[in-house]
């Protein structure tokens, strides 16, 4: 018997595939019919690969065309699966009118550094010519009051478009805002995560930032619910992360790491830090002790594939500036500042390469000519 590939295609419109409102031909399952005397070749496309599902198909093809065309047809029924892929809804914030670009300093356990560095990254930034705001989210251990002398401010409150908004507290250049400022220096901070991302909320969306090059957000440490409250409030246009060369500092710094590359969150990490690389004595300026081994966050970096940003030692007067609210950058010409200043260089750097990759229309673009920095739309 000769076949007829019209009689097998209406046959073909009898079945359906499982979990389909249309019949096969319809909905584009069938994608090639081919006749070779009394062989039949179907070429079938589902949209999931369950099994059950394919099974059923090949039956229910070669039953319809045995029972409307001819019933000692020889069928061969070959299926293939295009599922489209599940993409995990990224995690998206609204912006801030004039800031431009937002990046958060975390790191993975605490004690490396990481607000001080902040601190200086800040204070950096402010001397090269950008307009900085520090937000500090440290709800449970806040320190930028402290770090930037700032501990018997108060925010005031100003009218801003008919609303009534924060304004930063400022020293050195830099708007701050922090906890901090609503709590006494002996009074312990025990909210739950939905008290404290309310806390976050206001300061970042109830207060008068005006103008900002760079907004930089002092996370807690660690990887947990204020993380995820700020990247849902807010879109970050990159991570940086603070380390020390341990062992146990560096497996924590590279499961922060692995929080912002999560698909459904996709922060780009602009680099590692390295603090408290290695130990200088002051009568002894030219040795370094590598009091917490060498190199670690470095050689981090080169495995992960992410930027080296720069290396700070354990020096005294890094500490000692922090403590009376003047961070160590801000005096000119010492090995502090230009290491401070190379590793704040280096972030301006990967935060154009970042928004090199992105739209004109949606990307903010910073260019830098002859050692000065300015930022542009």
């Amino acid at each position: 018997m000769k076949l007829d590939k019209k009689e097998i295609l209406k046959a073909l419109e009898t079945i359906s595939v499982s979990g389909e409102g249309q019949n096969m031909i319809e909905s584009g399952v069938v994608k090639n019919v081919n006749i070779f005397g009394d062989e039949v070749e179907v070429d079938l496309t589902l949209a999931t690969p369950a099994m059950h599902i394919k099974k059923r198909a090949e039956v229910d093809v070669m039953k319809a065309i045995h029972e409307h065309v001819y019933e000692k047809a020889k069928v061969k029924v070959n299926v293939k699966v295009d599922a489209p892929q599940k993409k995990a809804p990224e995690i998206k914030g609204k912006p801030i009118p004039g800031i431009k670009n937002i990046v958060a300093v975390a790191s993975g356990k605490g004690g490396v550094g990481k607000s001080t560095v902040t601190a200086n990254l800040a204070v950096t930034l402010s001397k090269m010519g950008f307009k900085v705001g520090l937000l500090d989210a440290d709800i449970y251990g806040p320190s930028a009051t402290i770090m930037f002398d700032v501990e018997r401010e108060r925010p005031l409150s100003v009218t801003v478009d008919g609303k009534s908004k924060m304004k930063p507290v400022e020293n050195y250049g830099v708007k701050i805002l922090s906890i901090g400022f609503f709590t006494k220096p002996s009074q312990a901070v025990i909210w739950r995560g939905p008290m404290a991302a309310k806390a976050l909320n206001q300061m970042i969306f109830d207060a008068d930032w005006g103008e900002l090059d760079f907004l930089l957000i002092d996370l807690p440490p660690g990887t947990g619910d204020i993380h995820l409250s700020i990247m849902q409030s807010l879109p970050i246009t990159g991570s940086v992360i603070v380390s020390t060369p341990q062992n146990v500092a560096l497996a924590d710094a590279k499961k922060g790491v692995a929080m912002f590359q999560q698909e459904s969150i996709n922060v780009p990490v602009l680099g590692i830090i390295e603090n408290m690389a290695y130990f200088t004595p002051a009568e002894l300026p030219e040795n370094k002790y590598y009091i917490f081994g060498e190199k670690g966050a470095r050689n981090l970096a080169e495995d992960i594939e992410i930027p080296f940003l720069g290396e700070l030692p354990l020096v005294q007067s890094i500490r000692e500036a922090g403590d009376i609210g003047r961070p160590a950058a801000l005096q000119n010409d010492t090995p502090i500042a230009n290491a401070m200043e190379e590793i704040t260089k280096n972030v301006v750097q990967e935060t154009v390469r970042r928004n090199e990759n992105i739209p004109p229309t949606e990307a903010i673009k910073i260019t830098t000519m002859a050692g000065c920095s300015a930022v542009k739309k």
